[in-house]
């Protein structure tokens, strides 16, 4: 349970992550509100999640699905450039979050 919860916590960072960057400093409502809800959730999703698992791999892995998530989004709609590089390193990062699942 506490696996499940850590990687929707780690959805939910890549959600508050991009909810900052189109708040604008927070003068946008919407986006504002969005990144407090999905902050608070993700944030607490990690610490339920840190009572069964280290908290090195817990947030090694939250992080890295927020980071890799939240990049493939801003590629995806072209905020950021995609290419095969930026694809591989994201593919690393998504490995080594595999390979600290695996190692638990």
């Amino acid at each position: 349970m506490s696996w499940i919860v850590l990687v929707l916590s780690g959805v939910l960072e890549a959600v508050w992550a991009t909810a900052l960057g189109r708040s604008e400093g927070f003068t946008r409502l919407s986006p504002s509100i969005t990144f407090g809800v999905a902050l608070a959730l993700s944030m607490g999703g990690l610490a339920f999640a840190m009572r069964d698992l280290p908290v090195g791999t817990a947030y090694a892995v939250w992080v890295g699905i927020g980071a890799s998530l939240t990049v493939v989004y801003a590629m995806l709609t072209g905020q950021e450039p995609a290419s095969a590089l930026r694809l591989l390193l994201v593919a690393m990062i998504v490995a080594g979050v595999v390979g600290l699942k695996l190692t638990h």
